[in-house]
């Protein structure tokens, strides 16, 4: 620090103040996991007010750890306390986002996610020192499960209510029966979401990652969907089939070390009239446009997942999870697409239209 700089005291005490949130919310992930697990919060939701041995009774666990759980969770607003009667309740907005895995406000996947970023600490901090990639299959198991509970609540409540309504045509004719490819599914469950809304279609899920793909095809049997769904181990740069009347990436072509060369694969593979649909994190087109809440959660899953899992692959691009849709739309062109336009938004997605 110069000599001749001045220390502005109330911007220090406010940015301390701010670290300090950010701390308390850090170790509070710890916690959240630990409600999630154990069905804390499922036990509260519209339990009314409890006390944390009637909660520990609830959820088989051990009252002291409880009321210090409890106490923690009152203190980051999660749950309420009524100094008086010593009870703590789950608020039924708290609720949808902590307890109900189909309310579209569900956030536990995130959590879970940022626990598998924190255990990977380590092999980040390495390849900041090498800028060398780190591969999608060599994070924390934990990543790969809490992708899709972050991602499937927000897509349930618009792949098929918003989304593909938004496209020019596709609707009817994924309602008339049509092929579908999902590229870079996971654990398919954008895949699962659109296969039951469309019975009269079929549909491929492609990913590279042998685990997901797994855990895919059991979701699909579970879902009594696997005699139109199948999943296959895959890069998008190789997967095999032709005739696609859609072909989908969901929040999975910015992690893509040849996003251009991908899109270029699937514009091969599409049937005359075919359209690509696109969904992205939201961002704007510069750097400023993107400091608020959802950009610093996208910047920061960006520097230790997207950017370190593009720069694993061949070519590398790193596109990040802020890319944007100017950004976006030079890829798109680049592999050989004429149309491309914002079809809908939510404040977590773009979603693009691409066709050849």
């Amino acid at each position: 620090m110069g000599a001749t700089q001045t220390i502005d005291e109330a911007k220090l005490e406010q940015f301390v103040g701010s670290m300090v949130g950010d701390l308390g919310a850090t170790l509070n992930t710890a916690l959240i996991r630990i409600g999630d697990q154990l069905g804390l919060y499922r036990a509260m939701a519209g339990a009314g007010p409890l006390t944390p041995a009637e909660l520990a009774e609830r959820t088989d666990t051990a009252e002291r750890y409880v009321r210090e759980w409890l106490a923690a969770q009152a203190a980051g607003g999660y749950v309420e306390y009524d100094g008086q009667s010593e009870r703590y309740e789950l608020p039924p907005e708290q609720a949808l986002a902590l307890a109900d895995e189909d309310s579209p406000a569900f956030m536990l996947g995130g959590f879970q996610l940022a626990a598998s970023v924190l255990a990977d600490e380590p092999k980040l901090a390495e390849a900041f020192r090498t800028g060398e990639g780190v591969g999608w299959h060599e994070h924390d198991h934990r990543l790969f499960e809490g992708t899709e509970r972050f991602f499937r609540p927000g897509y349930r409540a618009n792949v098929t209510d918003a989304w593909i309504p938004a496209l020019d045509g596709v609707e009817e004719r994924l309602r008339e029966g049509a092929r579908v490819a999902d590229v870079g599914c996971g654990h398919g469950a954008s895949t699962l979401i659109m296969a039951a809304e469309f019975p009269e279609s079929t549909f491929v899920g492609f990913d590279y990652h042998e685990g997901s793909i797994e855990a895919a095809r059991r979701s699909a049997d579970e879902a009594g969907l696997a005699d139109r769904v199948s999943f296959e181990v895959a890069g998008a740069k190789d997967y095999e089939g032709d005739g696609f009347d859609l072909v989908c990436f969901f929040d999975a072509l910015h992690d893509m070390g040849d996003p251009v060369g991908a899109l270029a694969h699937v514009r091969e593979t599409l049937a005359p009239g075919g359209t690509v649909m696109i969904v992205e994190p939201f961002a704007g087109d510069s750097v400023e446009d993107n400091l608020n809440p959802v950009g610093r959660v996208y910047y920061c899953a960006s520097t230790m997942l997207c950017t370190p899992g593009s720069l694993d692959q061949e070519v590398g691009l790193a596109l990040g999870a802020q890319a944007g849709e100017a950004r976006l739309s030079e890829v798109v062109r680049e592999a050989g697409f004429s149309h491309f336009r914002r079809a809908a938004e939510t404040p977590l997605n773009l979603v693009l239209e691409a066709r050849a």
